[in-house]
């Protein structure tokens, strides 16, 4: 249920797990036109994937902002149950840190709604999957401090992905990688978004089935790996 400036107040827990909070901001620029369908494809296995996991399912607190020439709440937080997948489709410029502090914007409303309706949370993820360059007015020295600050805090974990033709060197900026549960810049191979949603599918199924607080690995297998680097 989508709620003005993200505000959550009078939304019923649909139950009492512990919560596993998750936004992806998700580029849809011009430049993604030739990965939007294969970005699609994946969201739409990453949902079928999560449902087949009954923990998983009624755990799992998924966001989606997308962003081009403006950012959009693309899906509201919401149990992989209760609400589909968007379909994106490719709009213009690459406004990525006003999306990305949007997806920052509702991580906080929505752990303040956790807390007033006594409901429990793990360590929010904030996963970042883009192929291009900030628009030249995007405050990306801000962000990286933003999102280093909130890593260290242990408020989020932040996740950035990068599509061929990513600006890593911004993304290496942003990272928090060198706090626990976030991590470094990562590219994809080629346009392997399912592989990747299949991954992230496995990677949420074995936190949200995880203790609080408990250390879980996650790292990408010979039989699982979507990105560039050998395992």
């Amino acid at each position: 249920m989508k709620k003005e400036n993200n505000f959550y107040e009078g939304v019923n827990p649909p139950n009492f797990e512990t919560k596993c909070p998750v936004v992806f901001v998700l580029d849809r620029s011009g430049s993604m036109d030739c990965a939007i369908d294969q970005l699609n494809q994946g969201l739409a296995s990453f949902e079928e994937e999560m449902k087949q996991d009954e923990i998983a399912a009624s755990r799992l607190d998924v966001a989606v902002i997308s962003f081009g020439s403006d950012h959009t709440v693309e899906r509201d937080f919401n149990l992989i149950d209760d609400a589909p997948m968007p379909q994106l489709t490719v709009n213009g410029s690459t406004k990525l840190v006003d999306a990305t502090r949007a997806g920052i914007d509702m991580i906080k409303a929505r752990k303040e709604w956790y807390r007033n309706s006594g409901q429990t949370c793990y360590r929010p993820y904030l996963i970042l999957i883009t192929d291009g360059y900030p628009d030249s007015d995007q405050d990306v020295p801000g962000l990286a401090l933003e999102i280093k600050n909130l890593a260290q805090n242990k408020s989020l974990n932040f996740w950035p992905i990068a599509v061929k033709g990513a600006d890593m060197d911004m993304l290496a900026r942003i990272a928090a990688d060198k706090q626990e549960g976030s991590l470094p810049p990562m590219t994809l191979e080629g346009l392997e978004f399912v592989k990747l949603f299949t991954w992230l599918s496995d990677s949420f199924k074995i936190i949200s089935n995880s203790k609080e607080g408990q250390k879980t690995d996650i790292s990408p297998t010979k039989e699982n790996n979507p990105f560039q680097f050998a395992v």
